[in-house]
């Protein structure tokens, strides 16, 4: 099996999207980083959606990763 470069980035992208997914369900909205959306100062509130929506996003770029792969010639 043969792979490409974009597949590679949408498996980084991928990764990265299902760790974010993890860290807006185990993390508050008053800790989450100012710079991600749903960033609430002081709140206890668990962003699910948000999460959710990461998981279905990281699937997206394994679907993606997927389809660029190429199978390997048969030998002979």
């Amino acid at each position: 099996m043969q792979f490409r470069a974009l597949t590679w980035v949408l498996l980084a992208v991928g990764v990265l999207l299902f760790a974010l997914g993890v860290y807006y369900l185990v993390t508050p909205a008053g800790n989450l980083p100012s710079f991600l959306p749903g960033h609430l100062a002081g709140s206890t509130h668990h962003h699910t959606k948000h999460g959710i929506v990461s998981f279905g996003l990281a699937a997206a770029a394994f679907v993606g990763a997927w389809f660029t792969t190429t199978p390997s010639k048969p030998a002979g």
